[in-house]
């Protein structure tokens, strides 16, 4: 019997030595003190008398970029560490950053295409579309061989992300906020080229060391499985650069096919 290409890729990994992430620092030092001697003492303890179950599997790495779908120019990079709790769920927390310091700053669940299709009109408007993410090769889980991160993308093309952001903790030069304030904000996705702030991109890119065009080159492979999304052209039009279309990302109530 023939094995799924994607368990192949993830055996593969699993034999080779993993491949160290670059540091991605927060930018924004949260307000308060220093931990006290005393609180420090309680953490030792909890960790040898309490468990942290939930916490177990969460360690699918991605990093992508966020726009607010009320504030398309508010935009954030967003570090996702995921668990797949099933072939059509994955839950995620985000961060500001990749290390132990990183401010927890969303949440996003990501749903397959199936699942998508069950949701009533009025939900669907909280879910955006992934396409655009991969397709670009602005979605990246870095460390991984690029035989697994492939398999791994091919896996979400055509899902959907309903993404929570609590925090602004800075982005693109900007200072953030030392504290979580005011409601939670819908992130949403970009889903054509030049909707994301100049440079956002590239510096991430830098400090990763990943090359974002390669990711979009390697992946056209994965072009002819994209499927009309819903919430491509939410955000067409709102950003005061030119932007242009991603082939294959296309929006489902736009009557076409993707190429």
């Amino acid at each position: 019997m023939l094995l799924n290409k994607s368990i192949i890729a993830a055996a593969i990994c699993a034999l080779l030595p993993a491949a160290h992430a670059q540091d991605s620092k927060p930018r924004t030092p949260p307000a308060g003190d220093a931990k006290a001697t005393d609180t420090r003492a309680l953490e030792a303890g909890a960790r040898i008398l309490q468990g942290n179950a939930p916490l177990a599997g969460f360690d699918i790495y991605l990093s992508g970029f966020h726009p607010m779908k009320n504030a398309p120019e508010q935009q954030m990079e967003a570090h996702h560490f995921c668990r797949q709790v099933n072939e059509d769920l994955a839950q995620c927390a985000l961060f500001d950053g990749n290390t132990k310091t990183a401010n927890l700053n969303g949440i996003e669940y990501i749903i397959s295409e199936k699942l998508f299709n069950t949701l009533p009109a009025g939900e669907r408007q909280y879910w955006h579309p992934h396409n655009g993410e991969i397709l670009s090769g602005q979605l990246v889980a870095p460390g991984l061989p690029d035989a697994a991160e492939h398999a791994l993308m091919k896996k979400k093309m055509n899902s959907y992300g309903k993404t929570w952001h609590v925090w602004n903790t800075g982005a693109n030069g900007k200072p953030g906020d030392r504290l979580p304030l005011g409601p939670a904000q819908l992130a949403w996705s970009f889903s054509r080229d030049g909707e994301i702030l100049p440079l956002m991109q590239e510096e991430r890119d830098t400090r990763l060391k990943v090359v974002t065009p390669d990711k979009r080159k390697n992946r056209a492979d994965l072009r002819p499985l994209a499927k009309p999304q819903s919430g491509v052209d939410d955000l067409k039009g709102k950003f005061a650069r030119p932007t242009q279309d991603i082939p294959g990302v296309v929006d489902s109530r736009a009557g076409g096919k993707a190429p």
